[in-house]
């Protein structure tokens, strides 16, 4: 029996929306049973997940465990032939932790805080 393997995501936010819009054209090329939520959406309420926390990182749920940051993305990448050597390197001791700064200290942050200005712009721009 094959696991399903889930991933929440921010589609409001273009560079993780193209991401993942590749992962989901391979997962959905080889049929592998991978899923695909935005956290924007209704499915967010299956998480058990704020919206924020959500925001701020990805995140992959498989077997009924979650991961988020640099554990999501090793999880995601085992579940895909093609990126699973990607997933053993990056998984590797040291560089595993060099990548989890990388990600939490650096990427995350400027994602999330793009994030939060583009829903500030969105709010200016609503009208009644």
């Amino acid at each position: 029996m094959t696991s399903e393997t889930e991933v929440l995501y921010n589609a409001r936010c273009p560079v993780c929306r193209a991401e993942i819009d590749h992962y989901a054209g391979y997962a959905a090329r080889h049929t592998l049973p991978i899923t695909f939520h935005d956290l924007n959406s209704h499915a967010l309420e299956h998480w058990g997940i704020s919206a924020d926390a959500a925001a701020r990182r990805l995140h992959v749920r498989r077997d009924g465990r979650i991961a988020s940051g640099v554990e999501a993305f090793v999880m995601l990448w085992a579940a895909m032939p093609r990126y699973r050597l990607l997933a053993r390197v990056v998984a590797l001791p040291g560089l595993r932790q060099v990548a989890g700064v990388i990600y939490n200290r650096l990427l995350a942050p400027r994602l999330y805080a793009r994030h939060l200005a583009r829903e500030r712009r969105n709010c200016r721009n609503v009208t009644l």
